[in-house]
């Protein structure tokens, strides 16, 4: 991506180098945990599922802090980088909440951090990869999972990075626009299986509204550059569910999936990416079979 002379966000909350502990109960993070590589790498809004955790009782525990470093270069670039990809989701959403008559804007705070970190849905923690609370608005990442993908999945290259940020932007805007709160009420009254296709809907949307942001940004900026668009597609494409699934355990549990299959991923950022248009996400109007 070509972001030279961007702007970096102010609204960044970096609390790197300060790694936190906390003590779970039964049916908190552990649980949460033990779900497997299907969680570790693929990002959403686990920060709702923890929120969940807490209000059961789930969950509960101390924090200190037990760690202070110094940060590489290439982890200070990755932050810089992280910064003015969420300044340009900044620029885009506001302008197409302006357009769409959705109101003012109301921009996320990203927050930064090491290990483990205190979130409005309860603890969060670097094996979850990054995610979106609605109960602050903040999206969190620990940039150590652009790591976890590059050698891990083999997903790598500065669009597919940006690709999981948007992604959890995405989140943020289904939030304003209240498409997240109603889907988790609809889920909180359905089965397990049942919910699972409602949250497939939430991810597929959030991952058309990254194509979206990418293709508005790139026209306001100019940032995309050749290969880019290839990279973010391989990206979404090792992030779905059947592929982490055969990855994980050699076969895939459909009624368990959360995220969407590979090709839907791909289908859906690849909507957004060549249309630019909020319309086109009706990942809630589409039967399963149309998803």
């Amino acid at each position: 991506m070509n972001l030279e002379g961007r702007r970096e966000s102010s609204n960044v909350e970096d609390r790197r180098g300060m790694s936190t502990g906390t003590k779970a109960g039964i049916g908190g993070i552990g649980g949460l945990i033990i779900a497997g590589l299907i969680t570790l790498l693929m990002g959403g809004n686990l920060g709702d599922v923890l929120q969940n955790a807490g209000a059961m009782g789930g969950m509960t525990g101390s924090q200190e802090q037990v760690e202070q470093r110094e940060f590489t270069p290439e982890e200070q670039e990755l932050a810089a980088f992280s910064k003015k990809i969420l300044a340009g989701t900044e620029d885009v959403w506001t302008q197409i909440f302006q357009e769409q008559g959705w109101g003012e804007y109301q921009k996320p705070t990203m927050v930064l951090y090491t290990g483990s970190t205190s979130t409005g849905c309860g603890q969060g923690s670097a094996q979850m990869g990054p995610f979106y609370c609605s109960a602050d608005q903040c999206l969190y990442i620990d940039l150590s999972f652009f790591s976890n993908m590059r050698q891990q999945l083999g997903a790598d290259g500065d669009f597919a990075y940006a690709y999981v940020i948007a992604h959890e932007v995405g989140h943020h805007v289904e939030y304003l626009t209240g498409t997240l709160g109603k889907a988790h009420q609809q889920m909180q009254r359905m089965s397990d299986a049942d919910a699972n296709r409602i949250s497939v809907r939430l991810e597929l949307l959030a991952d058309f509204y990254a194509g979206v942001w990418a293709n508005r940004d790139n026209r306001m900026f100019g940032s995309l550059e050749p290969g880019d668009l290839e990279k973010a597609i391989d990206c979404a494409q090792k992030i779905g569910d059947d592929y982490l699934q055969k990855k994980a355990q050699g076969y895939d549990i459909p009624e368990s999936f959360t995220h969407g299959t590979s090709a839907q991923r791909m289908k859906w950022l690849k909507l957004g990416l060549q249309t630019g248009d909020v319309r086109y996400g009706t990942t809630f109007q589409q039967s399963d079979a149309q998803l």
